[in-house]
């Protein structure tokens, strides 16, 4: 399907978009997010695609997204099939030193779930890494060991990598992009910390050849 298509439209084709802060776009204008950004380039591609239905809240876990999702009663949409979904989740679990071990089985569990909420296709989801941010003003502020949280966000990211593989879905690595521009202060909000909307554009940029795949393009 392609062409102009309003993306408040029932008939364009959904997008459901699952994460955590990075999700949302904390301290970023809704036009601004990551999935917002996506939605839109795909369409200036003539690439039909509805705004995304976003379900993530600023401090979520892997089990906290999971509940979240219920509590959306999103598990509904199920049998409506998702033209594109994507997971972004994990910081908060690296941040409150959560076992990697748990994360494993949880991760997988959630991208199990976003498969479904694609029609049961992996090839529809698209699965992106947590961005390292041990190189932000707000972790220099916390005396944290900006290698340490590397290393710590480098684990996590091989297991949402390995999980996304295991599963057949897109896995986009924006880690290395949030690492090298992470600490300038026009890719970042007002916190020192949450991405700005010119950082999303640059995660926006490396998504949408995977999404374009996702979508049959």
């Amino acid at each position: 399907m392609t062409g102009p298509v309003d993306p408040t439209s029932p008939a364009a084709p959904a997008y459901l978009a699952l994460g955590d802060s990075y999700t949302i776009g904390e301290g970023v204008e809704p036009a601004g997010r990551w999935p917002v950004q996506l939605a839109a380039a795909l369409r200036g591609e003539g690439i039909a695609i509805a705004d995304p239905r976003i379900i993530a809240t600023t401090g979520w876990t892997t089990d906290e997204l999971d509940a979240g999702i219920d509590n959306a009663h999103a598990q509904a949409a199920i049998g409506h099939e998702h033209a594109l979904v994507s997971l972004l989740v994990g910081v908060n679990n690296q941040y409150r030193g959560r076992p990697l071990d748990e994360f494993r089985v949880q991760f997988a569990a959630l991208l199990q779930r976003a498969v479904a909420f694609a029609g049961g296709d992996p090839r529809r989801v698209l699965v992106l890494a947590i961005p390292d941010w041990g190189v932000t003003p707000f972790a220099f502020a916390q005396s944290r060991d900006a290698g340490l949280v590397g290393a710590q966000v480098d684990a996590f990211n091989a297991v949402c990598r390995e999980e996304a593989a295991r599963a057949g879905a897109h896995w986009i690595d924006i880690a290395p992009v949030s690492r090298a521009r992470g600490g300038e202060a026009a890719m970042l909000v007002d916190d020192g910390l949450h991405p700005s909307a010119a950082m999303y554009a640059l995660w926006t940029a490396q998504a949408l050849p995977a999404a374009r795949q996702a979508l049959g393009r």
